[in-house]
């Protein structure tokens, strides 16, 4: 299950990054186009995301096989992505202007769709909702809706300060225990420190206890869960079946204050997984489920 949510997992972002008159350069990268891109491949879904909430989505002829979101993406053609594989004559056959890219694809990947000539550009996970932004606005200069996407970085932001608004009146935090994958429930995977789970946790009024593993993406043991006592269990895997039932009847699970106290909640991973602009929407829910009676 893990492995399937990992493979969901992909995003994007950008490093130091330039834009002008169409010159779009990316660290050592320089990317010439001769307009706004027209006929674009997304080989992940943050950034298919992002291409129709700029207002590119007509612009996108190829996706990969994960982009399910916005619904209108399902349409377009699936060149994809299975273990990080792509069809690459069906990529070549549709005579992309632009290939965007996300960190998750290898260097060895984008070399060679380079080498077959294909304009790539490849944007880097960003670490705040700050980057984020600045990955929707180069997305818009890159395909020509750099107003649209100036549009949504405002509304986006004006929600973001509307939960910070109301969050910074807090004088404490809740703890949380965020769920990857339990397939094993008595060493489940968890969202450690440095992923978007734990930033927008934070922002929304909690602290996640996976901030205490050494990596992103680890696992954590029923003794870890019991004795951070969380105040409430998000279930970022009950895409996969797992229901706040089937949490209350795990063994060794009944002691928690989550669970005695029914703050198990269903959550959709995606809006925490792939860093686009409904990174907002994620940070809307979990401030709603952990403060509601801020958020009436």
């Amino acid at each position: 299950m893990f492995r399937k949510l990992l493979a969901a997992i992909f995003s994007i972002a950008l490093l130091t990054t330039a834009c002008a008159s169409n010159r779009i350069t990316e660290n050592m990268r320089i990317l010439n186009l001769k307009g706004p891109a027209k006929r674009i491949v997304s080989l992940a879904p943050s950034n298919t995301e992002i291409l129709f909430a700029v207002g590119a989505g007509d612009q996108v002829v190829g996706r990969d096989m994960f982009s399910d979101y916005p619904e209108a993406a399902k349409a377009v053609k699936d060149i994809g992505g299975s273990n990080g594989k792509y069809n690459t004559e069906e990529i070549v056959a549709l005579k992309p202007d632009l290939v965007l890219a996300g960190e998750i694809n290898s260097p060895e990947l984008i070399q060679s769709m380079e080498q077959l000539g294909l304009p790539v550009f490849p944007l880097k996970n960003p670490a705040t909702l700050e980057d984020m932004y600045s990955n929707l606005t180069v997305v818009g200069e890159l395909t020509g809706h750099s107003r649209q996407a100036g549009q949504l970085v405002d509304s986006l932001k004006k929600r973001v300060t509307a939960v910070d608004d109301k969050v910074k009146l807090l004088d404490s935090r809740l703890s949380v225990y965020y769920e990857l994958d339990a397939t094993d429930p008595t060493k489940p995977f968890t969202a450690g420190p440095g992923t978007f789970v734990s930033l927008l946790i934070e922002r929304a009024g909690g602290y996640n206890i996976g901030d205490s593993m050494s990596s992103q993406w680890a696992q954590i043991s029923l003794e870890q869960v019991v004795a951070a006592n969380p105040y409430a269990i998000i279930l970022g895997d009950s895409a996969y079946g797992v229901t706040p039932e089937s949490v209350k009847q795990r063994p060794g699970w009944g002691g928690i204050a989550a669970v005695q106290n029914n703050r198990i909640y269903t959550f959709d991973d995606n809006l925490v997984s792939r860093p686009g602009p409904r990174l907002v929407d994620g940070l809307e829910q979990l401030a709603k489920l952990l403060r509601p009676d801020l958020f009436k």
